[in-house]
């Protein structure tokens, strides 16, 4: 009998990394604005500051948590009873997915995943933003919407194409 054996794969994800991205990239989104759009500009751009951070910070738990969600058959916790939840607003230096995969489970699909997962991170944080703060131009929301669907297909797809080993039965045909 074969035994189906598991590791233990653990992503991690750093917020400065992150912010870094998500503020290079609402500064680029900002700059190219038109000049009478200064106070979209100066919004789109202020992403990191005192106040919007905290609406970021939220922006990155909820993607994390859909990020897990997509991975669900590797990232299955079952709940133990007892927990307690709170959405306390709370600033974590790292954002980690722990994934139980199958011993066969191939590590650039999980370097792939994990290029993925930062880009829809970052992606997700961008649309939301500026559905909120570029009011100058309505697209630029969609538009990071659907990069960060792209990455979602992706991810889906990754997963859907992984498979185990293949054998090959002889016939007597």
């Amino acid at each position: 009998m074969i035994k189906n054996r598991t590791k233990t794969v653990t992503l991690t994800f750093l917020r400065e990394q992150l912010l870094y991205d998500i503020k290079n990239l609402a500064f680029v989104e900002g700059d190219v604005l038109a000049d009478e759009a200064q106070h979209s500009k100066h919004q789109v751009q202020d992403i990191g500051e005192d106040g919007n951070i905290d609406r970021v910070t939220r922006l990155l738990d909820l993607a994390l948590a859909r990020c897990r969600e997509h991975l669900y058959p590797y990232t299955k916790t079952d709940v133990e009873g007892g927990e307690t939840l709170n959405d306390v607003l709370a600033e974590t230096s790292t954002y980690t997915i722990a994934m139980l995969v199958p011993d066969d489970f191939s590590i650039t699909t999980v370097q792939y995943l994990e290029q993925l997962i930062h880009n829809l991170l970052v992606y997700l944080v961008l649309a939301d933003w500026m559905s909120i703060a570029n009011v100058s131009n309505p697209q630029s929301a969609a538009n990071w919407a659907a990069k960060a669907q792209d990455v979602e297909d992706e991810i889906k797809s990754r997963l859907n194409a992984r498979t185990g080993r293949v054998r090959k039965f002889q016939s007597p045909f």
